[in-house]
């Protein structure tokens, strides 16, 4: 009964918009990375996109960012860096990023999912999410989608 009614609240929330920035603010210091950075950072493509879980520690309720270094490179060779966060550079209250998975569809790009909680506190409780992300290289383009749960 209380599963049912969870999963009915969250079909009806407004879910809330991703933005996707450029790296340089106090998300991407590199103190951010929860340690060990091993298990906080992946790579793809053959090492030239990497994705990078970020904990800015405040606000307690949403902490947690995306770091996404990816081409295309710039005049001297680095990476777009771009942070991914809810809303005015505001984070999830947790991402798995242990179940981050990624696939490839040549019409699209890469895809990556990733399991993340967020702290609602107008209904006094996180509810969980995935997040859809979808890179294309060759533009540097980055969309991002959610699908709330119902945990």
């Amino acid at each position: 009964m209380i599963r049912a009614a969870l999963a009915l609240l969250a079909l009806t929330l407004p879910a809330a918009a991703q933005e996707v920035s450029d790296c340089g603010d106090y998300r991407t210091d590199a103190r951010n990375i929860p340690e060990p950075w091993e298990a906080s950072t992946r790579s793809f493509a053959n090492g030239d996109v990497r994705l990078v879980l970020l904990d800015t520690i405040e606000p307690a309720a949403a902490p947690y960012h995306l770091m996404i270094l990816s081409p295309p490179y710039d005049e001297v060779g680095g990476r777009q860096c771009k942070v991914l966060s809810r809303e005015n550079q505001s984070g999830w209250a947790g991402m798995d990023f242990d179940q981050l998975e990624a696939g490839y569809d040549p019409a699209l790009g890469l895809t990556f999912t990733l399991p993340a909680m967020i702290w609602l506190p107008e209904k006094n409780f996180v509810n969980s999410t995935v997040l859809t992300i979808t890179l294309n290289q060759s533009t540097g383009d980055i969309t991002v989608s959610q699908q709330l749960g119902n945990e």
